[in-house]
């Protein structure tokens, strides 16, 4: 199945070496989509936090979105697996949808693999909340 293009998407320095990081920590099959995830930042165009738009998705980021196969809307930060809880309220980046949604803007949708196989379509609508909107450079 010929997937769409993806959308571009954006990171900023701060979380490109901070993933970079994380997934050099990581064994090879420390978690199912680790190959999607290395690509995505390798093919990300990589900005200074301050130049990242306020409409992209960014780490520690709320998130309103909704996948196509469920009706349900949901709103989530995406955290970095040390901040992940079980509140229900965070994502953490190595899940599925949440390496899916890093550097995405606000309206666009991605086609994501599904852990044993198909695929996830997820599709922005809001970016609640976005640290370096709110002049977090460094969180």
């Amino acid at each position: 199945m010929e997937m769409k293009t993806r959308p571009e998407i954006v990171i900023s320095t701060v979380d490109s070496e901070r993933l970079e990081r994380l997934l050099d920590s990581l064994p090879n099959n420390g978690f199912i989509g680790k190959v999607e995830l290395e690509s995505e930042l390798a093919r990300a165009r990589v900005v200074e936090p301050k130049d990242v738009p306020a409409t992209t998705v960014t780490m520690n980021s709320t998130v309103r979105f909704k996948v196509e196969s469920s009706s349900e809307e949901f709103e989530l930060t995406l955290v970095y697996p040390k901040d992940s809880d079980l509140s229900g309220k965070t994502l953490s980046i190595l899940a599925p949808i949440g390496s899916a949604l890093l550097g995405l803007s606000q309206g666009d949708e991605i086609e994501w693999p599904k852990p044993g196989g198909g695929v996830l379509r997820v599709q922005i609508h809001e970016i609640t909340y976005q640290p370096e909107r709110s002049g977090e450079f460094h969180r």
